[in-house]
């Protein structure tokens, strides 16, 4: 038995007739006849009633179409879907973001990947440091990750999207606030909220490097591990802080974004786990790389 034995059952079933049948699939009568009776060989059953001038199912042979049908429709389930996941078309992925993605991108991004690749089911993580959104890479928690590099593992393919420069979050009513810039140097006596040194995030070893190459000694007075705290900090007036300059897309009242001179960057990269070619993931990327381009423009 093949599944065309069970596609002829179900055009003479629904036919009643074998002539119409053979019509209906494009074939002589005669060898639809002889299939039909080496399907009923094969069970051992009868599944049709055969008179001059019409057939009728057994109740063995309306069980059988029941389930025939069932059959069919299943294998052309399963012929859509693989060509939906060959196409880019179906799948799940996890999404993960620092920070300053998850301010500034994530909004867009998910609504375009929604738009783009509707039959892909999104879940995403926003406010991660690095080294968790490596791990979660490594083990499968997430598929794709919008992190600060450097990363060193080499079980994961990094591609440096762009470069966004660093500024200063201060409070309102805070003298720095007032300047169209400011100096690193006028850092000195400020008291700083950072990244969580104990959880190794590279924004803390990027501020803590820039003001040690200035030969200022960093004053941290709270360390935070989520970029979204550590505005909310700076809004109560607790101290000020280095963020990358997509952090200013959390507008908190209370919160005033001043350029640093001298001016500084640091990148934003795409990371996967290396040999993944799932088209759904390729599409993934190809969404990410434009938006993050042309946000980069604007």
């Amino acid at each position: 038995m093949d599944v065309r034995h069970l596609r002829y059952f179900v055009a003479v079933a629904e036919e009643r007739h074998f002539g119409r049948a053979a019509q209906r699939l494009h074939m002589a009568q005669p060898p639809l006849s002889q299939q039909i009776r080496q399907l009923e060989a094969d069970l051992g059953v009868s599944l049709l009633e055969r008179t001059t001038r019409k057939v009728e199912l057994t109740a063995a042979g309306a069980a059988y179409l029941m389930r025939a049908r069932q059959i069919l429709a299943s294998l052309d389930d399963a012929g859509r879907e693989a060509r939906l996941v060959a196409a880019g078309s179906l799948g799940h992925l996890t999404v993960g973001c620092v920070g300053s993605a998850t301010a500034s991108l994530l909004p867009k991004l998910s609504r375009q990947l929604a738009t783009e690749l509707p039959g892909v089911e999104f879940a995403f993580r926003g406010e991660m440091l690095v080294p968790d959104q490596v791990e979660a890479l490594r083990t499968g928690a997430v598929d794709v990750a919008l992190l600060r590099p450097p990363v060193t593992d080499r079980s994961l393919t990094v591609e440096l999207l762009r470069h966004d420069g660093l500024v200063i979050a201060a409070p309102s009513d805070h003298p720095l606030a007032t300047r169209p810039a400011v100096d690193v140097l006028d850092l000195a006596d400020a008291d700083l909220i950072v990244h969580s040194a104990e959880r190794e995030s590279v924004m803390y070893g990027v501020v803590t490097r820039l003001l040690r190459d200035a030969g200022i000694q960093p004053r941290i007075q709270y360390q935070v591990t989520e970029t979204s705290t550590l505005v909310t900090l700076v809004a109560g007036g607790l101290g000020v802080a280095v963020v990358p300059e997509p952090v200013s897309a959390l507008a908190l009242a209370g919160v005033a974004y001043r350029p640093l001179r001298p001016t500084t960057t640091i990148g934003l990269a795409l990371a996967y786990r290396a040999g993944r070619s799932e088209p759904h993931l390729l599409r993934c990327l190809t969404v990410i790389r434009r938006l993050v381009t042309t946000h980069s423009r604007r």
